[in-house]
């Protein structure tokens, strides 16, 4: 995997970039100038990243996600991770067939959802999963492969299927492994 270059991430026009991001040369970017990444945060190969978007310190975006922060957009707390061909969304068509859909048609003829998409530090979600507009997935939690999120959750639980459920706590003992990491680079830097 090939990463843009210091440089060449600084000339994209992000809104903020933190320190050591890495994003892939084949991920797609669009609106930078509405976009944040944290220190520490990468994006990988064929991701598209577009609309507003605040990426926090310690994020993994891996290979073939979609995050589609429009309008209202989507925010990402520390230590979050998107696994493979995750698809976020802060905007949706009304399907009922009352109004027209799709992006070419006039906002006066649809009827569109605009709600923007929180993740609390320490979520993790699974490979094929969907995110729907409006949802916080709250500190914590653990969303299975191919789960639809289409309510917010509780924090630290471990939600799956289709609609996603609660199904099980998640421990948290990540916490303590956070403190002793953090500790850990900092003395790096000293």
């Amino acid at each position: 995997m090939a990463y843009y270059s210091d440089e060449q991430l600084k000339q994209m026009g992000f809104r903020y970039l933190g320190r050591n991001v890495k994003v892939s040369d084949k991920a797609s970017i669009y609106n930078a100038d509405q976009i944040e990444i944290g220190d520490n945060s990468r994006i990988d190969d064929f991701c598209v990243i577009s609309g507003k978007v605040r990426i926090g310190n310690f994020c993994h975006i891996t290979p073939m996600c979609l995050v589609a922060g429009g309008v209202p957009g989507i925010f990402f707390s520390d230590f979050c991770t998107l696994a493979y061909g995750v698809k976020v969304f802060s905007q949706s068509d009304d399907y009922s067939g009352e109004t027209l859909t799709n992006s070419l048609v006039p906002r006066k003829f649809k009827r569109e959802t605009f709600e923007e998409v929180t993740f609390g530090k320490h979520v993790i979600v699974g490979a094929g999963s969907i995110i729907f507009p409006g949802v916080r997935v709250a500190e914590g939690c653990s969303v299975g492969a191919m789960t639809l999120v289409n309510k917010s959750t509780l924090p630290w639980g471990i939600y799956v299927g289709n609609p996603a459920r609660r199904v099980k706590e998640r421990k948290q003992d990540l916490l303590a492994l956070e403190q002793k990491y953090l500790e850990e680079i900092s003395n790096d830097f000293i």
